[in-house]
């Protein structure tokens, strides 16, 4: 049995989540020891254990220790089915965390269908709108079908948002490379907020001041903004950048992506908010590189699996956790350039 160090790194949740997903996928079972080790309240914490459950909805696997503050985990996976899977993490826990695990398998899958309820927007976790519109356009090349669906947002602390994430395999198209960042099209964005911060135009002020900071690029800029009714009262705001390697048009089936996005926070000003993400997306358009740190970390896996290349403005420690547990289930697949901050996986789809 593979045996995973979760202290390894950063000792984040990171190592758990990658874990089930390429544990389910490869048929290797795990044991995971010292979860979260360095952290305040070190061991399991909600979306992890909704990760396990919905694994267990898709693969019928078999599972120790999995309850709330647990250091200790033991998966063993059974085999993948095409199935509705419904998860309900409680609270503000993160939806876009819990989908960590649960993509990858799905593409290996007739095709699943996830409803999952909990935190859209909030800390410690992509935005949902990072997910749906950075990461999401990425892994549509391994898959026939990939459908994303905001159907509420939730905040911090009483969370209630929800989503649906239908994936459905297909062949894979070509090997991800995200060496070079091509041509700039194209800025978009959303600035979101509950309906009770409508009257103080939370959702305006941050679009703005975000718009602001990115007018000086000269490229296409449209950052929309949306009010919902929602359990807790919250606001963010995400940014991306749309590149092709093409004169005339936007590349689909191999898209180069920039993200930014920055929640709001209590007694800190909307202009705040949309300063910060503007300033993100603008050091990394500046960087000359074609993956931000958070989506070179989130497509590790995916390269451990298929193949491809990631270069990134920042090779973090998120990432290194990510290609530790990659190579404990497929073995020594990666090659890091730490000077021009390429990671390259020749891939091991064949288990």
């Amino acid at each position: 049995m593979i045996e995973l160090d979760g202290s390894y790194a950063e000792g984040g949740g990171a190592i758990i989540r990658v874990g089930l997903a390429l544990s389910t996928v490869a048929g290797k079972p795990f044991r995971a020891i010292n979860i979260r080790k360095g952290r305040n309240m070190p061991g399991l914490k909600a979306q992890h254990v909704h990760c396990v459950k919905a694994l267990q909805q898709l693969c019928n696997a078999s599972v120790k220790d999995n309850y709330i503050g647990s250091t200790a985990l033991t998966y063993e996976p059974g085999k993948i089915s095409g199935k509705n899977i419904t998860v309900d993490v409680g609270t503000a826990g993160s939806v876009t965390l819990v989908l960590q695990s649960l993509v990858i398998p799905s593409l290996f899958s007739s095709g699943v269908r996830m409803q999952i309820k909990g935190g859209t927007d909030v800390k410690w976790s992509s935005q949902v709108d990072y997910f749906s519109e950075v990461f999401l356009p990425h892994i549509r090349r391994y898959s026939e079908k990939a459908v994303f669906t905001l159907k509420k947002r939730g905040y911090y602390p009483k969370g209630g948002g929800e989503i649906e994430l239908y994936v459905k395999k297909g062949q894979i198209k070509g090997t991800l490379d995200l060496t070079e960042n091509g041509k700039l099209m194209q800025i978009k964005g959303i600035s979101h907020a509950s309906s009770d911060l409508s009257k103080q135009e939370v959702a305006e002020r941050q679009a703005a001041s975000a718009s602001s900071i990115l007018r000086s690029s000269g490229i296409p800029l449209f950052v929309r903004t949306e009010y919902q009714e929602t359990l807790s009262t919250g606001s963010g705001i995400t940014l991306w950048a749309i590149f092709s390697k093409r004169e005339d048009d936007l590349d689909i089936v191999n898209p180069i992506i920039l993200g930014s996005d920055v929640l709001g926070e209590k007694g800190r000003k909307a202009e705040d908010i949309g300063k910060e993400a503007g300033e993100r997306l603008l050091g990394l358009l500046n960087s000359g590189m074609p993956a931000d740190p958070f989506l070179a970390d989130q497509l590790i896996p995916f390269i451990a699996l298929f193949g491809g290349a990631i270069r990134a403005s920042e090779i973090t420690m998120h990432t290194r956790a990510n290609i530790y547990v990659c190579e404990q289930f497929l073995g020594k697949i990666f090659e890091v350039d730490e000077g021009r901050r390429i990671i390259r996986s020749k891939g091991q789809i064949a288990f």
